[in-house]
Parts: structure tokens; sequence; C-alpha cells
């Protein structure tokens, strides 16, 4: 059984947390693992007319293509151990999921601008199951129109899930801010449905 994913206090979403999704020790045995097997990159995006490289290493893997940030991400073939991940997300999130964005946070200058996952390929309420080993992390909210609403953070911990869906996507944006406090190196992996 695993532990119950409890709403968080955000209007105009569905968003689920468990703070201890894994147990420590399963927690580091997927860390290192995925330190090991996993293909990072550092990858570049476009930014006011320059090929910027990304404050973080990604990777790509499941049975769809996709694109973000004018970025396209060939997909690579799933390895054992993401689609032992994936399976207990599944079974978690009662969603299917046929792809993963990895993300390598190296030190607490590696970050995630504010952003929602809400490219056509995703639906019109994707449901993005996001999964977190290593380091804590602090990831904030803030609504996209709605200025009586502050922004809000939660503490992403080592083997943490937490899931988004509905309209999230379409209400809040969300992001990974640098931090000057040392910090563990962090694994974020954010299964998805790719649709098309």
């Amino acid at each position: 059984m695993y532990p119950p994913l409890e709403r968080l206090n955000l209007p105009d979403a569905e968003v689920y947390y468990a703070p201890h999704f894994f147990s420590p020790i399963a927690s580091d045995l997927y860390f290192q693992e995925l330190m090991q097997e996993v293909n990072w990159r550092q990858e570049s995006v476009q930014l006011f007319g320059k090929q910027v490289p990304m404050p973080r290493l990604t990777a790509w893997y499941g049975d769809k293509g996709y694109s973000y940030s004018g970025l396209y991400n060939k997909p690579q073939p799933w390895l054992p151990v993401l689609l032992a991940l994936k399976e207990q997300v599944e079974q978690a999130s009662k969603q299917p999921y046929n792809s993963v964005l990895l993300n390598l946070y190296r030190s607490g200058q590696d970050s995630m601008g504010w952003h929602a996952d809400d490219e056509p390929e995703l639906g019109a309420q994707p449901s993005i199951a996001s999964l977190s080993l290593g380091g804590d992390r602090r990831f904030s909210f803030k609504h996209r129109s709605r200025k009586d609403l502050k922004a809000t953070s939660i503490t992403l911990h080592h083997g943490s899930l937490l899931l988004m869906q509905g309209a999230t996507q379409h209400h809040w944006l969300h992001h990974i801010p640098k931090t000057k406090h040392p910090v563990q190196p962090r694994i974020n992996l954010t299964f998805r449905l790719v649709k098309g």
C-alpha cells in the first residue's frame, strides 16, 4: 500500500502530495540507480535570440517525443528502473503515463523558471506526476490571474510524490527557485501522457 495523497488547498487546482511516497531506503536506491543509468544531457534553449544552457541536466524517456521551450525531445527507450517507477506512480495516481522528463538539479544554483505544463500534446487537463529523489527543494505556485492569491510554496522531500491534474496547469504556474543554502543533488521525474 502507498501512503495517501493529500489534496493541497489551492483554488482552481487539483494538487495532491505524499511527502513519503517511498521509504528512505528505496528512495536512496532509486536515486543511485538513476544517477548511474540515465543518459543526462545539458540542453540549451533559445532565450532573447541566444542559445542559453539550461540550469540543470535533463533526459526524456518514453513512447512519444515532446517539445517545450523550442526544444524537441526525442524519446529514449524506457530503462527497467523507469518502468518500475512508472508502474508504481500509475497505481498511486490511477492515471496512465507514456513518457517521463527527468531533471537533475546538481546544486542550489540549478533551477526551473515559472511555467505551466500546458503544451497542446498533453491535452486540456493533463495529469503530471512529479517524483522527487535526493535533496529537498522548495516548489512554488502562483496563480496566473488572481492577484488576491499570494504565491505559495511546499518542500519536495526525498521520496515524495506530487500530483497535479484537472485545471491546475490552466490556472497556476510553478517553479523551483535557486537557493544559496547548501542542498544535495536532486532528481525529479515528471511522468506525463503525451497524446497524438
